[in-house]
């Protein structure tokens, strides 16, 4: 009989240590693999640290993203088709409100009024400022 009781309290001194061990092993591999991610991620973003470095992605990148053209380029746009927006006539009409008499006058004081159309204004492509060595002379 005591030697069961001096088992069971060796068990039970044993019990706390142990779990707490297995937990702590638990917690530092995860926070392994949580480590090995911001490793990846951190990699990720020195590679496009590199790429933001370099004068002709950033080059690339503003005529494809801005459409800047370098000085003595001519810029051109294609327009296809399909490329065309919804005229004001092809818009489905605004349906009128069906609420109380109250707040459509109060929708009619609080938005502005219609602006009457006018011919849009053709966009001149941007230009990028030159490059300290492309200036001849």
């Amino acid at each position: 009989m005591i030697l069961a009781l001096v088992v069971c309290g060796l068990a039970l001194t044993l019990a706390v240590p142990l779990r707490t061990y297995v937990s702590q092993r638990s917690e530092a591999e995860q926070i392994a693999q949580e480590r090995e991610q911001l490793e990846r991620e951190i990699s990720a973003l020195e590679e496009q640290k590199a790429h933001i470095e370099d004068p002709a992605w950033v080059r690339a990148e503003a005529r494809n993203r801005l459409g800047f053209v370098m000085p003595g380029d001519i810029p051109y746009q294609v327009q296809l088709p399909g490329d065309v927006t919804l005229v004001d006539e092809e818009k489905e009409p605004e349906t009128p409100s069906t609420g109380a008499w109250y707040s459509d006058l109060w929708l009619s004081v609080v938005e502005p009024p219609p602006e009457p159309d006018t011919d849009p204004v053709p966009q001149h492509m941007p230009v990028a400022p030159p490059e300290p060595g492309d200036i001849p002379g």
